[in-house]
Formats: C-alpha cells, structure tokens, sequence
C-alpha cells in the first residue's frame, strides 16, 4: 500500500525544492505543491543547467557558482541506486523509495501506476471552476476548441477529457474509447471515439504525444464522465515532446470564457431553429441536450461543436 499525501499550496519548511533536495541550490522551499511546470525558479534553473552542460561540452573551464549548476536529475544520478529518492518520495507524497529508472518518469511502471490509482483524485481535481451560462469550466485548464481538456501534470506529461459542454450535449455516453497505451495521437486528429446508442463520433485530439494509460471506466460506462469530466471523467494520459508547441493552439483563462461564451450563443440559435425562442427567465439548459431534442441531430451538433 502506498501512503498518499496532499499538501497545501503553501512554503513550508518540509517542502523543500526539488533543487535543494538534490544538492543543487542550498535553500530553497516550494509553495505550488511541486507543481513544477508554472515555477519560474525551475525554468530558470533549467536554462542554466542546459547552457552549462553545452559550455562544458566545448571545453569552457566553469569557475564561478552560477557555472556549476547540473539539472537535478544528473546530480541524483551520480549516487547508487538505492540512494536515488523516487520523485514522489521528493514530493512528499508517498514514503521512501528508491528510483532505478534514472528519472525518466515517462516509462516507469510505478509512476504510471501512482497517478492511476492516486493521484488523479489528488492532482487532476480543479483547484476552481467557472460557470459560464451553466457550464463548468476548470480554471488552470487548457481547452481545445474541439471541446477537450488537458491538465499538465509531471515531464511533459498531460491528462485529457471531454469538457462538461461537451458531455450534457450529447451525453450519458455509453462507451468513450482513447487509442491503446503506446499509440500515437496528433494534434486536431480525430483519435478518439465515443458512442451513444447507435450513434458515434469521433474527437479530435488536444495534442500529439503518445499514450501512456487510459481510463478503463470510459470503456465500460462512457457516462461516468458526464458526473465528474475533470477529475474522474479523464480519458487518457499522455505524454508530449512538442508539449509547448501544442499550447499555443489551445485555450486557457479568459480565452476559455470568452470561447464558451460564443459556443452556448451558437447552440441556443440552433435550438432556436428546431423548437422556437426559449424562455427567458434566467434558467440554463440542463443535461443530456440532444437527447431532449432529438431533432437537432447527432451528426449537425457533433460537427458543430466538436469540429469533426
């Protein structure tokens, strides 16, 4: 059994820097919950580990502090393997446990393993949602216009899903099926499938990458999804080497607001030209859409709003 724990975002003295515990910078705590990809600090450090590891490489002489810098993987490869810290154990999130795996996260079974029996209840879980006419949107989340989520979790790594527009418009779902673990996806391909009934569609990828797990539960029962979409409702994880391009293409903030904004405009007008104005009293439009009015069609909403 493996010992979870979730801390606050806040600078403790027993959350030290993933770089302090290394060895690499002699003081320095953590207030975002390891949530390395945002920090400035690590991307800085990075920056200077990469220009020294190259200066190195051209036979510069590294004097001065600044030039001794290592990223912190190669520092904590230099000891024995059973004294290397798994960086969940870094983390603070489970007990000690030593990585054989020279920190490359992405193929390790036991990391693959914690974030798909923990740590998408303790990760994945929006800090904040949004209701834009209704709908929930995650804040801290990119979205892609064909209705998908992604959640940047660890090297590169993302989680994706079906967003709560998506899924009260066509859903319950019977079935949403990502490609197999090992399978590559791309940006804006229609790579993912889902089912309802006799009726099908395919959605379009948030980005390109390979699979690295996916939710058995989506298989068995696509509407699990509809109860929770950016925790429970995820799809797939996977892992990205064109991560930072593929960002640019997607939503997040008030690009997401603004984006939603429009797209439940756009779907009251079609409803409108199937059964009439609505009323007008403040309410929103509640689950299962199409299902409720049928004669807007699966193919004309699936085109619409999923892009496919």
């Amino acid at each position: 059994m493996v010992a979870i724990r979730i801390e606050n975002r806040v600078a403790k003295r027993e959350n030290p820097c993933i770089w302090m515990q290394a060895g690499v910078v002699r003081k320095k705590f953590c207030g975002i919950d390891y949530d390395c990809v945002p920090c400035h600090f690590d991307r800085a450090m990075r920056r200077l580990a990469a220009e020294n590891e190259k200066a190195g490489k051209k036979g510069a002489v590294l004097n001065s502090k600044r030039s001794q810098i290592v990223y912190w993987k190669d520092r904590l490869n230099e000891l024995p393997q059973w004294k290397r810290p798994c960086v969940h154990h870094m983390k603070n999130r489970i007990d000690f446990r030593a990585c054989f795996n020279e920190y490359r996260c992405g193929t390790c079974e036991f990391d693959q393993y914690f974030y798909d029996e923990f740590a998408v209840h303790a990760i994945v879980k929006p800090v904040d949602v949004l209701h834009i006419e209704g709908f929930k949107i995650p804040q801290g989340y990119y979205l892609h216009k064909g209705h998908t989520w992604i959640k940047i979790e660890e090297g590169g790594e993302v989680r994706i899903g079906l967003d709560d527009f998506a899924l009260r418009l066509l859903g319950p779902l019977d079935m949403i099926d990502a490609p197999l673990i090992g399978k590559a996806v791309r940006q804006d391909r229609a790579d993912i499938k889902m089912k309802r009934g006799s009726k099908t569609a395919k959605i379009l990828s948030p980005l390109t990458g390979v699979v690295t797990a996916v939710n058995p539960d989506l298989r068995e029962q696509g509407s699990h999804a509809t109860a929770d979409p950016y925790s429970d409702g995820w799809i797939a994880r996977i892992h990205s080497d064109t991560l930072r391009k593929d960002l640019k293409n997607l939503m997040i903030g008030d690009e997401t607001t603004d984006f939603m904004q429009n797209e439940v405009a756009h779907l009251y007008k079609v409803i409108e030209q199937e059964v009439g104005p609505l009323a007008t009293d403040g309410g929103h439009l509640g689950n299962d859409i199409y299902g409720n009015i049928p004669q807007i069609g699966w193919k004309r909403l699936t085109g619409l709003f999923l892009r496919t």
